[in-house]
């Protein structure tokens, strides 16, 4: 296998050139980079390093992080650190994507199913009445943690879409998900860090692998930028590996509802 070195390579990309968004026609290896949680600062710049090459960014809320009653979660997911609605509508108005991650961040596998479902509908319809253009038939539903199960699934696919959950649970030994769909309701898995320290070179095996493989969708579920969330990446590391992967013919980089639908 030719191993190829994004690191190695980013120091002379051009960190402001515009690049036309590629269509899936002729693509076998479909990215989505899903970012989970809504930090403000990260999520900002996450959306402009995309803009910079004609992308979408694929950015997933909690519902209630910028309420005054929201605490802190483990020490990664800080009230300070988090954007609110007024944020996301003008990150909508400028073509991102914008969907939900959960209620109030729980491990929905781990309270009852009742109290689960309740979170989940509250959850859509708070979106559903503060995100401009949400719709929940063109909905992702994003679980905290990646953690789900059969009851849930069904429940939430009643209503919405498409889940992202864990790879582990969806993929099996895969890398990656079947080519999507235009029409139907889907479960995807995503592929983790599962350390919280910086991630840049787990996403450069993800990328080497992937790239060596016969193709596919995958999906690699980041949180925020530098020093926000749990395993962030570096600014520009995910800027020029970005620039690299735009320069791969096989490649195409959308936000996962925008490859739904």
């Amino acid at each position: 296998m030719i191993r190829r070195d994004f690191i190695k390579t980013i120091g002379a990309a051009s960190l402001s050139t515009s690049i036309g968004r590629y269509h899936n026609e002729g693509k076998t290896h479909l990215i989505s980079f899903s970012f989970d949680d809504g930090f403000k600062k990260s999520f900002n710049r996450v959306a402009e390093i995309h803009e910079n090459y004609g992308l979408k960014a694929c950015l997933n809320v909690i519902a209630t992080a910028h309420l005054p009653n929201f605490k802190t979660i483990d020490e990664w997911i800080l009230p300070e650190l988090m954007g609110d609605f007024n944020n996301w509508n003008s990150l909508i108005a400028r073509g991102h994507e914008v969907m939900p991650h959960t209620w109030e961040h729980l491990n929905l596998t781990k309270i009852s199913e009742k109290k689960a479902k309740k979170n989940i509908d509250k959850c859509l319809d708070y979106f559903s009445a503060h995100l401009d253009g949400y719709d929940d038939s063109k909905a992702v539903y994003n679980y905290a943690y990646n953690a789900s199960n059969n009851d849930l699934d069904k429940h939430l696919l009643q209503r919405i879409r498409a889940i992202r959950t864990g790879g582990w649970i969806v993929l099996n030994d895969t890398q990656s998900n079947d080519i999507p769909k235009p029409k139907g309701k889907m479960k995807l898995g995503c592929q983790m860090h599962f350390q919280p320290d910086n991630c840049d070179h787990w996403i450069e095996d993800q990328m080497n692998t992937f790239l060596s493989s016969k193709g596919g969708w995958l999906i690699i579920n980041l949180h925020g930028l530098d020093d926000e969330g749990w395993a962030p990446v570096s600014t520009k590391y995910y800027d020029g590996m970005l620039k690299k992967l735009m320069e791969e013919p096989k490649v195409s980089i959308k936000a996962v509802g925008e490859y739904l639908s």
